[in-house]
């Protein structure tokens, strides 16, 4: 998003005759002399301005991906550091990072109100994103590095989320909590359908905009580009293997700098984040700045294209790589659906009517093929897909439900 905005400058200036001069292309070229640039914060960073201890764990996964994890440990508010901590790991969603569970702040964050009831918490971050650019033996501008869907991020990224806190924790537990949103639910149910023995890793899981199936879906880009980039074509052929919006250090930095609170142009970007989400939206204004800042956070295309594909195929299943490598891969002409029936492990699902990325109906197919799973409806009609994450009383109507329902678990498993 803040690529296309100073893109979108360049182009505008350049439109009423304002080519941009050596001295402007200067700072592009080598910015950091001529221009002074408060560092990009962390996770970790935002975590910590809030009171809370924060941590920064690199995690290598099983093909070489180097991920990153935040964790709140304990809360200051409790000086619970001794004491009992389930594990919870969160999510985020495509484009997204840990960032985003920051949006709400202390009072209304999910990991806020996590720690603050006494759990031990670890955001995770996908393979691609801001905090998960590196890999043991290939750079970013490697294009095998950029060789992977939403699968792989399950398949590896999750798993080794899930072992890496399991170890680190110490307190010997054999499971966690997980809370997803989005995309972070569908890397869900690729990892517990794929590789089944992580169920027995999972205390309750909480899916918030659960994707899976996807042919009733009304998002109106997914359904426009569907058709091109959903199949094994040239499109889509063009499209794969690269890294979607590149990451640009310079842009990245000016975004923050922007965007910050005391920043002469904070107001603006609090009116373009308004107008991007509409005046409709039931959206925490005061984290648009956040998400203005952040996002968004990179991704491979090929998990834009493995979502496409299953907009057009109407089936939850693996890549489709055409009929040469899937016979190599999966040895049949297809790619095989996920074996979600083997998915045993306890899966809340939270839905809506108002989402245009999950759709009921493809809720309730996804449901009906889940043996152990609990169905929360959102009441409000106008709840939308980003409202699980980033909804102004989100607190009262995910955060503090999710709460209780690991709580009443790890009750459960004293008795």
């Amino acid at each position: 998003m803040r690529t296309c905005v100073w893109l979108a400058l360049l182009i505008s200036l350049t439109a009423v005759g304002c080519q941009p001069t050596p001295d402007i292309l200067r700072y592009f070229q080598n910015p950091e002399p001529q221009l002074t640039l408060r560092p990009k914060i962390t996770t970790a960073d935002r975590i910590a301005s809030h009171g809370y201890p924060a941590e920064t764990h690199k995690v290598v996964t099983e093909d070489g991906y180097i991920i990153t994890l935040f964790r709140i440990p304990y809360s200051h508010k409790l000086q619970n550091q001794n004491a009992y901590r389930p594990i919870v790991l969160i999510q985020h969603g495509l484009f997204s990072s840990s960032d985003g569970w920051m949006l709400n702040g202390p009072n209304d964050g999910i990991g806020f109100n996590l720690a603050d009831a006494g759990y031990d918490v670890w955001f995770g971050n996908a393979r691609g994103n801001t905090y998960s650019r590196n890999h043991t033996s290939m750079s970013t501008n490697h294009p095998y590095f950029w060789r992977f869907s939403w699968h792989e991020i399950g398949h590896y990224d999750i798993a080794a989320m899930i072992d890496y806190a399991l170890a680190i924790n110490g307190q010997g537990q054999k499971a966690i909590h997980y809370v997803g949103h989005s995309q972070g639910t569908t890397v869900f149910f690729a990892l517990m359908s794929s590789r089944p023995e992580y169920n027995a890793k999972i205390k309750t899981a909480h899916m918030l905009a659960p994707v899976a199936f996807m042919n009733n879906m009304s998002d109106k880009l997914v359904r426009t580009l569907a058709p091109y980039l959903g199949h094994h074509n040239g499109y889509a052929a063009f499209f794969n293997d690269q890294e979607f919006i590149p990451y640009n250090e310079l842009f990245t930095k000016l975004g923050y700098n922007a965007c910050a609170p005391n920043s002469k142009t904070h107001q603006l970007c609090n009116s373009i984040a308004y107008m991007l989400e509409g005046p409709e939206s039931n959206t925490n204004r005061t984290g648009l700045v956040i998400l203005a800042e952040t996002h968004p956070a990179g991704c491979s295309t090929n998990q834009i294209c493995h979502y496409m594909q299953e907009q057009q195929s109407g089936r939850f299943c693996l890549y489709d790589y055409g009929r040469t490598k899937n016979l190599q891969l999966y040895g049949q002409p297809t790619p095989p659906d996920y074996p979600v029936e083997q998915i045993t492990s306890k899966v809340h699902l939270w839905y809506s009517d108002n989402d245009d990325m999950a759709a009921v109906i493809d809720v309730e197919r996804l449901a009906d093929k889940l043996p152990n799973r609990v169905m929360h409806h959102m009441e409000d009609p106008t709840w939308a897909h980003g409202d699980f994450a980033s909804h102004i009383e989100v607190k009262k109507y995910i955060n503090e439900p999710i709460i209780e329902i690991m709580n009443d678990y790890e009750q459960e498993m004293k008795m």
